[in-house]
């Protein structure tokens, strides 16, 4: 499978998680992923943003900018996820966005900044990934001299 077409995702993600907690996507790229999720259904006890909905989030739009990155025939790993949760939603959308801090070879971070529906800074978190890019592959015998 090639780069993630954003258009493709809600066929991909069929029944997983992301689907379960109402992702939607909205931007792609290997330097920039954004995304959001609605705070109904995604709740703690007590009505407020569950903070492990921020990790869900966070780790979702990195591993997908990730994967770009990766290129075709490749395949990324989240591989460690830090968050640091400064507010509570208690209504609305709360909206993602990962940019990439570096992309090497073999791992790549992205900062995810999670705002609510005015913009105000809910959650920082770092996502790095194991980035598995597709090994060439040789040409048959033959393959020169046609």
């Amino acid at each position: 499978m090639g780069p993630m077409d954003i258009a493709r995702w809600p066929a991909l993600a069929a029944g997983g998680l992301d689907e379960k907690m109402g992702f939607e996507l909205t931007e792609l790229s290997a330097e920039r992923a954004s995304g959001r999720m609605p705070v109904a259904g995604n709740t703690q006890p007590f009505g407020l943003w569950h903070g492990g909905a921020s990790c869900v989030l966070a780790e979702t739009l990195a591993s997908m900018a990730a994967y770009e990155a990766a290129g075709e025939g490749g395949a990324a790993f989240g591989v460690d996820l830090n968050a640091t949760h400064h507010a509570p939603a208690r209504e609305g959308w709360v909206h993602g966005q990962a940019r990439a801090i570096r992309i090497g070879g073999t791992l790549g971070t992205w900062e995810v900044l999670i705002t609510d529906d005015a913009g105000q800074r809910l959650c920082t978190a770092r996502v790095t990934v194991a980035l598995r890019r597709a090994k060439p592959r040789p040409e048959p015998d033959g393959a020169r001299e046609a």
